[in-house]
């Protein structure tokens, strides 16, 4: 008898592939279950060869539209960013497919779910506090964590020997010496030959974009429109291309900066589980967007609660995001006060994409009036009386006067 049914995150992979046959012997039924978040995937092959191995059933969720509205869209408002370089690829997907994974667990009548995440990653910890959260009762199988399970699979031949005797399709049969994650705002190059952080990367990994030193030689220039935060509009070929639609929008960001080499890093990062990692990533139109959403701010965002923002939602959503506690108390709080601080960054952010680099030429905005040409002016003084300044500084000096007599009087000498 079946120990039950249980909805397995499917990639078509040789892990997931694995997996799936190994549920299968140790009897549980299988709904193999695939998220469209917007990586380049053969669907039909995936779902074929998932039906070949045992699976009951095969379904495949499109989450595209959400993944860029509800996650992706307020990472740029908040400027989302972990450890001052990544822009939290991997992590913006985790709750999207989580949230459709449980879906369909729950539509299917599956009492568990399962995943393919390693042992040492930062995934398994996004996925499964995910799931605890949107359907606390649910069992989560995590065969990389199973004594039954990693020590009969030690290795990738261990993986390959079974497929074979498990008449599993193999797609490929000599590897890459790394493994890849990908989805609609980037894609990640970890593991293998990458685990030496002095690898440079070889130049056949990278797959979205254009190498910057093949990039074209002339800078393409496009415009960005930012309503409260939010790009609500691209402008592409000096105005003969505008994309409104926020799934086109961030596929056309995307296509934009690929071809210009925009997005790549590599970086050592700290994993919430406490190791440290070396990862690849090419982040090519969040890249972009996120660019010039910073320099509206500037124009249009108070100064004051620009600087909370940063200190505390920036870095919350970021950490929260990274660490996989996006369904919880502190994230719905932190999520609420995105809109709150983003209501005056409205106007247009012109651009340009060059090899790799992308460049400001200019910001505009017809609303907010923060920016005052003629105020800020150094050849006129308008309503500014430089006078002023004398007392603005006299009373900024009182303490630092203080702080320079305490010195004297202990005979210390400040100095650099």
């Amino acid at each position: 008898m079946s120990k039950g049914k249980v909805c397995l995150a499917y990639s078509g992979g040789l892990d997931t592939s694995v997996i799936l046959a190994w549920l299968l012997e140790e009897g549980y039924e299988v709904i193999a279950f695939l998220a469209n978040i917007g990586q380049e995937e053969d669907f039909e092959a995936a779902e074929k060869k998932a039906l070949a191995i045992g699976a009951t059933k095969f379904v495949v969720v499109d989450v595209r539209k959400e993944f860029v509205e509800q996650v992706c869209f307020p990472a740029i408002q908040t400027n989302a960013i972990y450890e001052n370089v990544y822009l939290l690829g991997t992590s913006l997907a985790r709750p999207v497919i989580a949230q459709a994974q449980i879906k369909v667990a729950e539509e299917n009548g599956c009492f568990a779910v399962s995943h393919g995440c390693t042992g040492k990653g930062n995934d398994q910890v996004r996925f499964e506090l995910s799931f605890y959260a949107l359907k606390p009762d649910v069992v989560v199988i995590a065969p990389w964590r199973d004594p039954k399970f990693f020590n009969r699979f030690a290795g990738r031949n261990d993986l390959l020997e079974y497929s074979a005797s498990k008449n599993i399709p193999v797609a490929q049969t000599k590897a890459k010496p790394w493994s890849t994650d990908e989805n609609l705002a980037h894609i990640s190059f970890e593991a293998g030959i990458l685990e030496n952080p002095d690898t440079t990367p070889p130049k056949d990994m990278w797959k979205l974009t254009v190498d910057p030193t093949d990039a074209p030689d002339v800078p393409e220039q496009f415009s960005v429109v930012f309503e409260k935060g939010l790009p609500v509009k691209l402008v592409l070929d000096g105005g003969k291309k505008v994309v409104t639609e926020p799934v086109e929008l961030f596929l056309e960001a995307n296509a934009l900066a690929r071809r210009n080499g925009v997005g790549r890093i590599d970086i050592v990062e700290n994993r919430f589980i406490g190791i440290k990692s070396r990862g690849c990533y090419e982040t090519p139109g969040l890249t972009i967007l996120r660019t010039a959403h910073v320099d509206i701010e500037g124009l249009t965002l108070d100064r004051e609660v620009r600087a909370l923002r940063d200190q505390f939602v920036t870095s919350s959503y970021s950490k929260i995001l990274y660490n996989g506690m996006y369904f919880t108390p502190e994230g719905e709080y932190i999520r609420s006060m995105i809109a709150p601080s983003q209501k005056t960054v409205n106007g247009t952010v012109r651009a340009a994409a060059y090899k790799g680099s992308v460049t400001i030429l200019g910001r505009s905005s017809e609303t907010e009036k923060l920016y005052d040409e003629t105020e800020s002016s150094m050849d006129e003084l308008t309503g500014f009386s430089p006078e002023d300044t004398s007392g603005f500084i006299a009373v900024q000096a009182i303490r630092i006067k203080k702080y320079g007599e305490a010195a004297r009087e202990k005979g210390e000498t400040l100095s650099l």
